[in-house]
């Protein structure tokens, strides 16, 4: 039996992205989690089994299904990960001044050469900065001394551990990212209907194109995220825009972003990443760190609430949380802290308007249409936004006029309402096409409390946004109805 929430104006527009991990593989965390209110959850192919992620994935849709809501499932790959192989006693202290080889082609610790799990030699440059272990250890790289091998001078007091990772902040990969490994999961993940890819280490648009091609071999109709993570990626504003323009939607991955650039740049980033998803019509998720201290805590800090409120108040469609769910004391309760912010910040302060002329979607006319559409809701103090969505494409242009009041799409392609899961102010759901679906599940959705009747009245004022199904670009008419 499908047991609905409920919806009303106070709707947690900003999404929430949660990362599975051991704090929460049992089946009744991952069904609190939905409970809680997570609207999707990461699975971050950096770690676990095939097994694994297929029980992950039942229990997901299981507690979905009965919660009467979509949810997205966002594979996340792991990419070339940069590390160290084993090191002696797992710990190698590093002085000013001293001189390391790091050697692809050596399995252990011997002196100063330590084992890498990647060819840097092959990619590296003299002169260029490199560090380790979470930017801990800056070095600088000198010398080239083999097919396999790099010499580096250390710059800073430190140590380095086993398998810690290896940043290249102004390295050229030159589109060597997607790993064996990574071509073995996106096979895997085309038959379990992710509704999300994510690619780390994306430097430009190209990267993408690549991906999208292996995607569409497998016949996965999964959309792209591409994590912003690089140095490269964010060289310049046209590098960033042509990245947004590729793909489906944007991770700012403020982690590595800030060892490879300074995390003096994060935040200028931030904005304009997320100006430029809403302006192209594309997902973006702000993620790493927005809620780090409830890893060990029961609360948050200020400054991380902050954090997320401002994410919500620069128009961000999801925020998303990683080890605070995947490995944290407190995964449920930093759900519940990250929708009370969402929600606080949502009925207190108006979202920052967007300065450029939206211009995503394929078709000029679902931009136009739901401009109208959110302006006349606006103005006319309407419930609920309903759009009728075949492809989603709809629905992702409501999305990005950034509605002030909660918005429901319907669609017969499950698909299409898992990713949707994401999309700013939108819940998502699966009807068998007619003529009249999306009226007749704002009916079902009033008579079970899902949608709230205001105060005084017995009826909810929506807008419909709906069109020809068979026609392309179809998205061409809007209605006032009474539910």
């Amino acid at each position: 039996m499908v047991k609905y929430g409920s919806m009303s104006k106070l709707f947690k527009r900003t999404k929430i992205l949660a990362t599975v991990g051991p704090s929460v593989f049992a089946e009744e965390k991952l069904k609190e989690m939905v409970y809680a209110g997570v609207n999707g959850f990461r699975l971050n192919f950096s770690h676990g089994t095939y097994d694994e992620r297929d029980e992950q994935i039942r229990i997901i849709r299981k507690y979905a299904a009965e919660r009467g809501k979509s949810v997205a499932i966002l594979q996340d790959l792991q990419g070339p990960k940069i590390r160290f192989g084993d090191v002696n006693d797992n710990h190698v202290d590093m002085h000013i001044g001293d001189e390391f080889i790091l050697d692809n082609a050596v399995k252990e610790q011997s002196g100063n050469v330590l084992p890498v799990q990647y060819n840097l030699a092959e990619k590296v440059k003299v002169g260029e900065p490199i560090s380790f272990f979470d930017g801990k250890v800056k070095a600088t790289i000198i010398e080239i001394p083999s097919a396999t091998a790099i010499k580096v001078r250390i710059e800073n007091e430190g140590f380095i551990m086993s398998h810690k990772g290896i940043n290249l902040p102004d390295t050229d990969l030159g589109g060597d990212i997607i790993t064996e490994k990574d071509l073995a999961d996106l096979e895997f993940g085309a038959s379990r209907d992710f509704d999300y890819v994510a690619m780390s280490f994306i430097q430009s648009a190209e990267d993408i194109e690549k991906l999208r091609q292996i995607l569409v071999s497998h016949g996965s109709r999964a959309q792209i995220v591409a994590k912003i993570e690089t140095k490269k990626a964010i060289e310049s504003d046209e590098k960033m825009e042509a990245i947004v323009k590729a793909t489906d939607g944007i991770m700012i991955a403020r982690g590595d972003m800030a060892i490879e650039a300074g995390a003096e740049v994060v935040p200028i980033v931030q904005r304009k990443l997320i100006k430029l998803c809403r302006k192209y019509s594309k997902l973006c998720i702000v993620a790493t760190q927005m809620m780090a201290s409830m890893v060990d805590n029961p609360e948050p800090t200020r400054a991380e609430v902050s954090d997320v409120a401002t994410a919500v108040l620069l128009g961000a469609d999801t925020v998303m949380l990683s080890d605070e769910t995947a490995n944290g004391k407190y995964p449920i309760e930093t759900i519940k802290a990250m929708k009370k912010v969402i929600l606080y910040t949502q009925a207190n302060q108006n979202i920052s308007k967007v300065e450029d002329e939206i211009v995503g979607g394929e078709y000029k006319n679902y931009n136009a249409v739901a401009e109208s559409a959110v302006n006349l809701a606006e103005k006319i103090g309407a419930d609920v936004i309903i759009a009728a969505t075949k492809t989603g494409a709809t629905a992702e242009a409501l999305a990005a006029q950034r509605p002030s009041m909660p918005m429901i799409s319907v669609t017969s392609d499950p698909r299409v309402a898992g990713q949707l899961a994401l999309a700013y102010a939108n819940a998502s759901f699966v009807r068998p096409y007619d003529d009249n679906y999306a009226v007749d599940l704002a009916q079902d959705l009033k008579a079970s409390g899902y949608l709230i009747t205001p105060e005084g009245k017995d009826y909810l004022t929506a807008v419909l946004v709906s069109g020809l199904r068979d026609e392309e670009g179809g998205t061409n008419r809007i209605e006032i109805r009474k539910i």
